[in-house]
């Protein structure tokens, strides 16, 4: 099949196309046929070589992290799927490879596509979606009337994560560029803070959640704007060893994950409020909610732009340079 691989780690050339071997399956996996697959900085970051203390993958290797398509082989143990069904997944750390024509992945992770979206749609949802409910249900259990921040509302992450806020009951600020405040608030922000002109810690107090996505020092000064007991959830900051014991980390990478975020967290505990860091997990039952929402109409995807398969290396390019003006970046296949 053919595939978008990482040769080595290193910059955008050490990105090519090839063909390689098709997906070995398991019993438990289904094997899908990839429609379209969306860009996430994950994906630059995991390229880069920067997370191959979390992520330790071994060169080559097929690239991307979400992804719909159409079901085209089952395992002998799958009983939630059948050939032909139209899916969409975040694949197990451990599996990614969505750029390309053929993905194999355990049945758990996989999730039928909302009904009410293009396979264009549902490919930019699974890791944002994931990542928000993840954040904003599961770990922060944010409640009616409860007021959350999430940084960057307009990018993936962000505009998920507002809508999810939002059906949650929440009052939603976010910060955003001037030229996107209008979109931010059409998918439900209460408030929304210029971060170019203006410190959002000077005006919003009494925070119950902050999403950050940013880290470096939009992070610390979020700390800010937290009521007492409050929660600073970050899918950019340093790990914290919560995380290093989950990942099952060795004695050596827990103490530099402590040694990582023991500012953040030392400056946390003085005001009294916690800091966690997020690392998203596949999950399809929490796909499946999500779904329910899409379908719904409660929330909705929004895509920045459309790249045919062949130009995967510049729908790369598009993230990694700034030049998204909000949403995902998807890869379609021909």
């Amino acid at each position: 099949m053919k595939a978008f691989v990482v040769e080595r780690y290193g910059d955008a050339n050490t990105v090519r196309a090839r063909d390689v071997p098709d997906p070995r399956m398991g019993d438990d996996d289904v094997l899908v046929r990839i429609r379209a697959a969306s860009v996430n900085p994950l994906d630059l970051k995991i390229r880069t070589g920067q997370l191959k203390v979390i992520l330790p993958y071994r060169v080559p290797f097929v690239l991307g992290n979400d992804l719909a398509g159409e079901v085209v082989a089952v395992g002998a143990r799958v009983t939630r799927f059948q050939v032909g069904d139209e899916v969409y997944a975040r694949p197990d750390q451990n599996r990614i490879g969505a750029f390309a024509e053929l993905i194999a992945m355990h049945q758990d992770d996989v999730a039928a596509k909302p009904v009410t979206l293009t396979m264009e749609e549902a490919a930019s949802i699974p890791l944002v979606g994931l990542t928000a409910w993840q954040a904003l249900v599961e770990r922060a259990n944010v409640q009616p009337g409860q007021k959350v921040l999430i940084h960057a509302g307009a990018g993936g992450v962000g505009t998920i994560a507002i809508q999810l806020a939002k059906h949650l009951g929440a009052y939603v600020a976010t910060t955003a560029s001037a030229a996107k405040t209008d979109l931010v608030r059409s998918l439900g922000a209460d408030r929304v803070i210029d971060y170019r002109n203006q410190a959002f810690e000077t005006v919003l107090h009494d925070y119950d959640v902050v999403l950050d996505t940013v880290g470096g020092d939009t992070l610390d000064r979020s700390l800010h704007v937290l009521k007492l007991g409050g929660k600073v959830i970050s899918v950019a900051g340093p790990p914290d060893p919560a995380f290093a014991k989950e990942l099952g980390a060795n004695p050596v990478v827990r103490l530099a994950m402590a040694a990582l975020s023991y500012r953040i967290r030392r400056r946390a505990r003085r005001r009294h409020v916690t800091y966690s860091f997020l690392f998203m997990k596949a999950s399809g039952d929490q796909l499946r909610e999500i779904t329910a929402l899409l379908d719904a109409g409660t929330i909705r995807p929004v895509v920045d732009r459309v790249f045919d398969f062949e130009q995967t290396r510049e729908a790369l390019a598009r993230v990694e340079n700034g030049h998204t003006k909000a949403g995902k970046v998807v890869v379609r296949m021909q």
